[in-house]
């Protein structure tokens, strides 16, 4: 027994030190980004709102992406934001998030003329260096579930964004799914501490383009 006891002990200090590195930056990225979240009410006027895909299977919003979008559109009715840049991945010819991200809100009643698509968006890292390089963007509400939202702060806000953030309960519609999110952030929180420190360039960067400032100047 004492044999075996040994051969437990270091595997269990192991354990508990993966735990420890799992769980550090979640922790540190969801304390430091307190400040700057919001509610829907509570957040400040800003030209720009983010809205950051969250999947779209058979040209269809999932649940995720639709309370993400519906927030959106709160937020543009609301007169809190003015655009609305939505941010997924169009890597595939038979897969083009940021389209289904525009329909949508058009259908919410969001001017398809206010709505600036990026196609390049594929995570998050990808999505606020995008928004800050491509776009232009100094300054943002990020509009994603409450589990994404220390992440986007963090990371949008290390590229130069003056970034506030809302987030959705997905809670009520999706409990099950938003339990296996957050332990998905653990994991993705390690990578965003990668992202910061070797800050990699985008998938595609490609020329600046205009499309927050055209669609700023055109009517509500």
């Amino acid at each position: 027994m004492r044999a075996l006891w040994r051969c437990r002990a270091p595997i269990s200090v192991l354990c508990t030190l993966g735990v420890y590195v799992l769980l550090l930056p979640f922790g540190w990225m969801y304390v430091a980004s307190g400040r700057y979240r919001a509610t829907p009410a509570g957040a400040p006027a800003t030209a720009v709102g983010i809205v950051f895909g969250a999947g779209a299977p058979n040209g269809q919003a999932s649940p995720m992406l639709i309370g993400r979008l519906a927030l959106g559109a709160d937020l543009y009715r609301r007169g809190t934001v003015q655009v609305l840049l939505v941010t997924g991945d169009n890597s595939r010819s038979h897969y083009n998030e940021p389209v289904v991200m525009r329909d949508y809100l058009v259908g919410m009643g969001v001017p398809r003329d206010r709505i600036v698509l990026d196609y390049a968006g594929f995570d998050t890292w990808d999505s606020c260096v995008r928004a800050k390089k491509i776009f232009g963007v100094d300054r943002a509400i990020l509009i994603t579930q409450r589990f994404h939202l220390p992440r986007a702060l963090t990371l949008c806000r290390a590229v130069g964004i003056d970034a506030r953030g809302v987030g959705d309960d997905s809670r009520p519609y999706a409990p099950i799914s938003t339990v296996v999110s957050y332990v998905r952030e653990l994991p993705a929180a390690l990578k965003a501490v990668f992202d910061l420190v070797v800050r990699p360039g985008p998938r595609f960067l490609g020329p600046r383009e205009p499309g927050i400032q055209q669609a700023l100047r055109a009517p509500r």
